[in-house]
């Protein structure tokens, strides 16, 4: 017995260090480990820990030609990834000796950049450490890299952005630094740091602020550029001389701190307010190249791969989303403007933005006439993805979706009157109609097809202001963040800031193209968002993906079926109201004119299920005011409003987009069975006697079909015949050479329609045609059987502020309410 005792003792021992609980203990020390696993763990992992970093530091090569300048060209295609768009590169380079150079001019890059430069061993550890706490704890990005790490990184084929990335990154800078003086490194590092403009170095970055030598560079001179170094091209102060002054302000309180300059330096340091204006850009930008080149640099350039002058240099091949047919369509649709007799103001501004509503690519984007261009409007800027206007009526839709998720349905009716009472509306009195006119007993269709300021007012009401903004946000509006600057002033919040007042259904708030389609290209996805994108996918020399386009949607919070409710409600824009020239697609389509106030913005947002367009107009006085968009084209003497211009060059674009492409149908909506009026009006009551043109129909039995070959009869006549059918008629004044009270057009005839359906009926005016906009008709006759048309209804909106705004205006006076940018005092 006692040798069996004596041949376990070993494995017994291995129990107690290995296996717990452990025996004799109290039974919480029974599991805490003891001494012995605690340090031989600590051993081993400490170990393990230096043979990977020796290993690693070992095996890790300098590479070969760090000290040498990278300058691959980038290729841009258009989406075919085969034509090409343009070339890019970084085009100045100066080299310059640091012993060349003032002392305070790399003092100033030591004391912003790498404060511990002159004594650490090529990497910071506690800048790594402060720069790993910040971004974990307040999740604002933060770099930790030396001048030498940064040498490195920019001087690799390629940017290192895992850790294991980073950790070679570190072991190069660390064995750089071992090997090569420190003023070797400065140096190498003073000529290769990208400074925007287009330049790389400092020789080159002297000139292109200062026009001198770098050699010649002022302490101050020398503290704006070192400031600058982070994001030079957000920082110019070309751009933003407000951010580089506090840059330049933070160089030179560091260059105190560390003992580089003395107090009388910095306080005899003034802000150089001279210095050159931002290049004018290349040939090879010109036309619409410029404008896709910058689209392409603010959607990745910020991003680790392509950071500071990796974009440019690296020899990358960039596929972008646009679609070389549909750009040059969109340009072209754009130049017609500012063309021919009545040519546009030059100070007009017009954005078009087309977008896959599946995936997010833009397939064209329109936002200036030539981007290098002096005398072209806006120049550089481009209001199809920077600028903004009020999106007038488009916003209904919102509030539209909204209601329909609260529980409200499409057949309620609507008290349409123009400017009716109504509690809690400025002074207690609604928003107009256009040109006054009066509805009565209207469903949300009808509503939206005539876009009826009164009845979404009383909509948007009923459901609270702060509901439209959270539908515009969750269909795809951002929601900006104000003015770091003027947190509290919201005459400078970025585009897309909506109020939560009642007047925000008649689009109020500035909104961008791009988001507008972005809000719309849900719609027609059925709810599911995506991310507007212009960069499809981006190779690098060794034909390796490294970067592609947000193709993912993102499912909302909508309803399908409400979803699909509002694209039928928007069908009858195009059928029934201002966007009927899209017709002429011979296809379904969805859409929304857009006109604010005094005509300041016009719109047409439409779609198809396979596409989305927005067209959007703005137009600036010298000083940059937003000013009365000046009559032009066809429509010179008359209102420049959203069934003008917009819906015809939306037409005209998609017409190309859609060529050869299949005709596709919205999913399915049953509409519900329109309500019947609470006191229906003699006229309106069915009767069973029947007429040469068609059997009476009881509204409630059944569907009604259009009778056909009305036109040319008279409008007491057709009236009398719709009503018999349970049918509701809307008489549209037209001027035309044909007797007045001449039926033109019946819409829908031969079609099958649900009971209480308003039928759209173009009536003679007797007046000799002159062209352009369809106007906005009278609402139906209160007596049937005298139905002349209204001849205030027939007028052209006049430009005279003092005239009614047109239908999907807002109200010009909304006492009581806050004054939003860009709207009438």
């Amino acid at each position: 017995m006692a040798a069996t005792g004596s041949a376990r003792r070993p494995a017994k021992g291995a129990r107690r260090f290995f296996n717990y609980p452990r025996r004799g203990k109290g039974p919480i020390h029974r599991w805490i480990p003891s001494w012995r696993v605690v340090v031989g763990a600590f051993l081993g992992f400490f170990a393990l820990g230096a043979g990977v970093a020796v290993a690693a530091y070992a095996s890790t090569a300098i590479p070969e030609g760090l000290d040498s300048i990278n300058n691959q060209v980038t290729t841009i295609y258009y989406s075919d990834g085969v034509t090409e768009l343009t070339t890019i590169q970084n085009e100045t380079r100066i080299k310059v000796g640091l012993a060349n150079l003032p002392p305070y001019v790399a003092d100033a890059v030591i004391a912003s950049e790498d404060s511990t430069f002159r004594t650490n061993s090529g990497v910071d550890p506690r800048g790594l450490a402060r720069a790993l706490w910040t971004n974990l704890t307040t999740g604002a990005r933060q770099g930790g890299s030396t001048l030498t790490q940064q040498y490195v990184e920019r001087t690799l084929t390629d940017s290192e952005t895992s850790y294991l990335g980073k950790v070679r990154e570190m072991i190069i800078a660390v064995k750089v630094t071992r090997s090569v003086p420190k003023d070797e490194i400065l140096q190498s590092y003073l000529n290769t740091i990208y400074w925007g403009r287009n330049v790389n170095g400092i020789g080159a970055a002297a000139q292109a602020y200062f026009a001198k030598p770098a050699e010649e560079l002022t302490l101050s001179e020398a503290a704006l550029l070192a400031g600058i170094i982070p994001s030079p091209n957000r920082w110019d102060p070309g751009v933003n001389v407000d951010q580089a002054e506090r840059r330049w302000n933070r160089v030179l309180n560091r260059m105190l701190d560390q003992g580089l300059i003395s107090a009388a330096e910095r306080a005899e340091a003034v802000f150089p307010e001279h210095f050159m204006p931002r290049p004018e850009p290349s040939n090879s930008l010109g036309g619409q190249t410029g404008y896709i080149v910058r689209m392409i640099e603010n959607e990745i350039g910020d991003m680790e791969p392509f950071r500071d002058d990796r974009l440019r240099t690296r020899g990358l091949k960039i596929v972008t989303t646009i679609d070389k047919p549909l750009q040059d369509q969109a340009a072209a649709i754009a130049a017609t403007a500012y063309e021919g007799d009545n040519p546009a103001d030059p100070r007009l501004r017009i954005g078009l933005v087309s977008m896959d509503p599946a995936t997010g690519e833009l397939r064209a984007v329109y936002g200036g006439t030539d981007y290098i261009a002096k005398e072209a409007p806006g120049g550089q800027f481009n209001f199809a993805m920077q600028g903004g206007a009020q999106g007038g009526s488009t916003f209904k839709p919102f509030t539209l979706l909204g209601a329909l998720e609260d529980g409200h349905q499409l057949n309620e009716r609507f008290d349409g009157q123009s400017q009716m009472p109504l509690p809690g509306w400025g002074d207690g009195k609604g928003p107009r109609n256009f040109n006054g006119i009066n509805y009565y007993n209207l469903d949300l269709v009808e509503a939206t097809a005539e876009s009826v300021n009164s009845v979404y007012a009383q909509l948007n009401m009923a459901i609270g202001p702060q509901r439209l903004v959270d539908v515009a946000h969750e269909l795809g509006i951002p929601d900006p963040v104000k003015d770091p600057a003027n947190p509290t002033q919201k005459e400078k919040l970025t585009p897309g800031w909506i109020d939560a007042n009642n007047a925000n259904v008649l689009g109020t708030a500035t909104v961008r193209p791009v988001d507008l389609a972005t809000a719309y290209a849900t719609l027609a996805n059925g709810g599911s968002r995506v991310t507007p994108h212009v960069v499809r996918q981006v190779t690098d020399l060794e034909e390796s993906l490294i970067y592609t386009g947000p193709t993912n949607p993102t499912r909302t919070s909508f309803d399908p079926n409400n979803i699909a409710a509002v694209t039928y409600a928007l069908t009858h824009v195009v059928t029934d109201g201002s966007g009927r020239t899209a017709q002429e697609l011979n296809r379904p389509v969805a859409g929304k004119t857009g006109t604010s106030n005094d005509n300041k913005s016009a719109w047409f947002a439409g779609y198809v299920p396979q596409m989305v367009t927005v067209v959007g107009l703005m137009q600036e006085d010298e000083s940059g005011n937003v000013v009365d968009i000046s009559p032009f084209g066809q429509w010179a003497g008359k209102t420049i409003t959203g069934s003008t211009f917009p819906v015809r060059a939306w037409t005209d674009f998609m017409k190309v987009a859609l060529d050869g492409a299949p005709v596709m149908e919205f999913p399915a909506y049953t509409p519900p069975r329109p309500l019947p009026s609470p006191t229906p009006s003699e006229e309106e009551t069915p009767t069973d006697e029947p007429t040469e043109e068609a059997e009476p129909v009881d509204p409630q039995a059944g569907w009604a079909e259009v009778p056909r070959n009305l036109t040319g009869r008279d409008i007491a006549k057709v009236t009398q015949t719709l009503e018999k059918l349970g049918l509701k008629v809307r008489p549209s004044p037209v001027d035309s050479d044909q007797r007045k009270g001449t039926v033109l057009a019946v819409s829908g005839e031969g079609s099958t329609v649900p009971p209480g359906s308003t039928i759209t009926v173009d009536v003679s005016t007797g007046r000799s045609a002159s062209g352009g906009e369809d106007p906005t008709p009278d609402p139906t006759p209160e007596d049937t059987s005298t139905p002349e048309p209204s001849e205030t209804a027939t007028q052209e909106p006049s430009p005279d502020p003092t005239q009614s705004p047109p239908a999907d205006a807002a109200d010009p006076a909304l006492p009581g309410l806050p004054v939003v940018p860009g709207t009438d005092d």
